[in-house]
């Protein structure tokens, strides 16, 4: 009776325990929902968190957007914007030599790390032991031998790969001063010219203030500069930026219901609004900057030109009309507060014509056309759509080849324009690369020859580069050149172009198969020294 007891105490205990061990597994999985739950729960909440930042984050990049905008012209008028020339000529920083892995001698082979363990006493009794130890010893001796000469191929090798690195790193510094120097030669020359007013000194150096303004992302950069010292004017090209760069999204929201962000648009009314003045605030600022810049006084007044790079959506063509003109003195915009003016009414008074629809490219016309301010500029003959796949470029007369060659680099994107025969002063066309950075001025000249092209042609082209201010030199010939002329223009911004190159560029860009046939009478104009 007893062990019968004994049984159902024991196995009522079992059954206990199952039933304490299955409420705990329940307790561990209940507690386990819930820290699911709750983690869940706290990455959501993260997830959120992160979305609202999201959207903060591109409400503030709104803002501040908006307040560049808002504040061009005021911040403008807060600076002084004379150039630093002492800041241009900062020396670049000079890289330390790093020899890297060169710098580090591999370890010289040791001879006592070689040398085989001699044997034992009990060893030595062995027959032949000791035969075998001077074997070992000559193995060893042979080993490092053979170690020894790789370690010095390789550390004559490494010695000489570092000289050489060393000789590079010296040959870059010297690049670098040499760099400098030049830098330092070019800034001083650009003092010296703004200072004394010579023309393309004035010029530069306006360039050069234009080119440090801090503007707005996605803005053009983009300009042309003219001056004329007998007026004391200059003339300026330059490109505003589209309607594009005004936000369509005035905020950004997330909600946490959709899991998604949502945008509020600003309305087309409020857009052309802030772009109209924009515009306004673009143009007075470039006038103030030039006044302001000029401390050595050499502009009297400016005449300004906003144009807007645009595809017209009636026509799908490439326009560049312009929104903005206007003409004023320097005594009358230092009359001028720009920090309380109201931009648009600004320009009402100082009689500047602004489109009344910019948004719709609607024009107006400059007061005056920047090809108008050089006298050489003259309207180039329209020769490509002439030609046809048996014309001989060397039946041209001489004005109708310069066309040519205008109409060729308006082809290649190039503003161009072409020059009066009488007063071209070794030019036969100016051309404006549009690009930031790498554009500027071209002078081009344009040679029918049948003979090599004389080294003097291409000393005078650099002259002229010189002369005008320009960026580079081109020189076209239907013939070509010799060793002294690619020689001296080696290193220079010149570029040779011979018959071939000419033809070449003709098919390339204009789809015109012309050729360059020499007739048997035919004398070069005027007779170049050979190579």
């Amino acid at each position: 009776m007893s062990h019968r007891r004994s049984y159902v105490s024991t196995l009522a205990a079992m059954q206990r325990e199952q039933a304490r061990a299955a409420r705990e597994i329940e307790r561990l999985r209940r507690q386990q929902e819930r820290e699911r739950v709750a983690n869940e729960k706290e990455q959501l909440r993260l997830f959120h968190e992160h979305q609202e930042a999201e959207a903060e984050s591109r409400n503030q990049h709104l803002e501040e957007t908006n307040e560049c905008i808002s504040n061009l012209l005021n911040e403008a008028a807060a600076l002084d914007h004379r150039l630093n020339f002492e800041a241009l000529k900062e020396p670049p920083k000079m890289p330390a030599f790093d020899p890297g892995a060169l710098g580090q001698a591999e370890e010289t082979p040791r001879p006592e790390n070689y040398k085989p363990k001699p044997p034992g006493l009990l060893a030595r009794l062995i027959p032949g032991a000791k035969a075998r130890h001077q074997l070992a010893v000559r193995e060893a001796r042979i080993k490092f031998d053979a170690d020894m000469a790789g370690y010095g191929e390789r550390e004559k090798a490494r010695q000489s790969a570092l000289q050489s690195a060393q000789l590079e790193h010296e040959h870059t510094i010297r690049k670098l001063q040499e760099r400098a120097a030049r830098r330092r030669a070019e800034v001083d020359a650009l003092r010296l010219d703004y200072e004394g007013g010579r023309k393309e000194g004035v010029r530069h150096y306006c360039e050069a203030v234009l080119s440090g303004l801090s503007n707005p992302d996605g803005w053009p950069e983009s300009f042309k500069i003219a001056y004329v010292p007998e007026s004391k004017q200059l003339v300026v090209e330059y490109d505003l930026p589209g309607f594009d760069i005004i936000p369509e999204i005035a905020a950004h929201k997330y909600v946490r219901s959709r899991r998604e962000f949502v945008t509020t648009n600003r309305s087309e009314a409020e857009r052309k609004r802030m772009y109209a003045a924009l515009i306004a605030q673009a143009s007075l600022r470039v006038v103030h900057v030039l006044f302001n810049a000029d401390y050595a006084g050499h502009v009297e007044s400016i005449v300004f030109n906003g144009h807007v790079d645009a595809i017209d959506q009636a026509t799908g063509h490439q326009v560049h009309p312009c929104l903005v003109t206007l003409r004023t003195t320097r005594a009358i915009f230092a009359d001028l507060d720009l920090g309380r003016v109201d931009p648009e009414t600004c320009l009402k008074g100082l009689n500047a014509s602004v489109s009344k629809r910019p948004t719709d490219l609607v024009p107006v016309r400059p007061v005056l056309e920047f090809s108008m301010v050089d006298p050489r500029f003259v309207q180039e003959e329209e020769i490509l759509s002439g030609l046809d796949n048996r014309t001989n470029l060397m039946n041209l007369n001489p004005r109708e080849f310069e066309s040519l060659i205008t109409n060729l680099f308006s082809k290649m994107g190039l503003e161009t324009r072409q020059t009066r025969p009488s007063r071209d002063g070794g030019v036969d066309c100016v051309a404006y690369d549009p690009r930031p950075i790498f554009g500027g001025k071209v002078v081009i000249q344009a040679k029918r020859y049948k003979n090599t092209v004389g080294v003097s042609a291409v000393r005078d082209l650099y002259g002229t580069v010189q002369n005008e201010g320009a960026s580079k030199g081109i020189l076209v010939t239907t013939s070509g050149y010799g060793r002294a002329s690619f020689e001296f223009a080696n290193g220079k911004p010149l570029e040779l172009l011979n018959g071939s190159n000419l033809l070449y560029l003709l098919a390339e860009h204009a789809g015109i198969e012309a050729k360059i046939e020499v007739p048997e009478d035919w004398k070069d104009p005027s007779p170049d020294s050979g190579d």
